[in-house]
């Protein structure tokens, strides 16, 4: 008998990080060489799509090369071995979560290796460069390939698939984010409303550190395994009784 029947699991930017992919965001970076004006809004890529896709096209190759790490691996472990419904909500959207293995996977922010058509809300799947001479294979009709990626001011992804899993989960656990994006930061409050146990996994304490009852302070890729092998040898404990 499982201690627990619905786990959710949310991911951000610490734990990519520990693939290095932190590097993005370093003083050479790519999100330091261009703003978030000209490559991350409606706005930017109505104005000059070319230069849009251009960005997103040059960061796909950088993150095809990625691995997953052991954090990454450790959730395929404990979705492959502990008897209960495990869902990834994930802030990321690097493919680190698929490369590892991991199922029931929800793309808030979207994905590199994804377009989607904005005439007919097709998504193309792909690791090749997408540009605005594509054509949409459902619709026919050529230049309206946006990357899906959710821009500033743009909802969120599987948001009503989300609040469903937070209000029925009986274990919220947290790895890598800063507590700070909203709306992901009201997401442990929404857990341990509906009485979730909470747990977070970081190098620090978070601003949502009120809303958690366990915080496990290092690196996920140390500390989130030993989590797992724990749960499963709590649960094989239990059906030995």
């Amino acid at each position: 008998m499982a201690k627990y029947n619905n786990i959710v699991i949310l991911t951000g930017a610490g734990i990519s990080a520990e693939s290095g992919l932190a590097t993005f965001r370093d003083e050479e970076g790519m999100w330091n060489k261009h703003r978030v004006e000209d490559v991350a809004t409606i706005q930017a890529f109505a104005r000059n799509p070319e230069y849009v896709h251009d960005f997103y096209n040059e960061m796909k190759k950088d993150l095809i090369k990625v691995e997953p790490n052991a954090a990454h691996l450790a959730i395929t472990e404990l979705q492959k071995n502990y008897p209960a419904k495990i869902s990834v909500v994930t802030q990321n959207v690097d493919t680190l979560h698929e490369k590892a293995g991991n199922e029931n996977i929800y793309h808030i922010h979207g994905q590199i290796n994804q377009a989607v058509c904005m005439n007919c809300g097709n998504v193309l799947t792909t690791w090749n460069d997408v540009t605005t001479e594509d054509v949409c294979q459902q619709c026919h009709v050529q230049g309206m390939f946006k990357p899906n990626i959710v821009f500033f001011g743009e909802n969120l992804l599987c948001m009503n698939e989300v609040d469903a899993l937070l209000r029925s989960c009986d274990l919220f656990v947290s790895i890598g984010t800063s507590g700070v994006v909203f709306p992901a930061n009201t997401f442990v409050r929404t857990a341990k409303y509906y009485n979730a146990d909470t747990i977070e996994f970081n190098l620090k304490a978070t601003a949502n550190n009120y809303a958690f009852d366990r915080h496990v302070i290092g690196k996920a890729g140390e500390t989130f395994p030993k989590f797992v092998e724990e749960l499963l040898q709590e649960t094989k404990a239990v059906a030995d009784i």
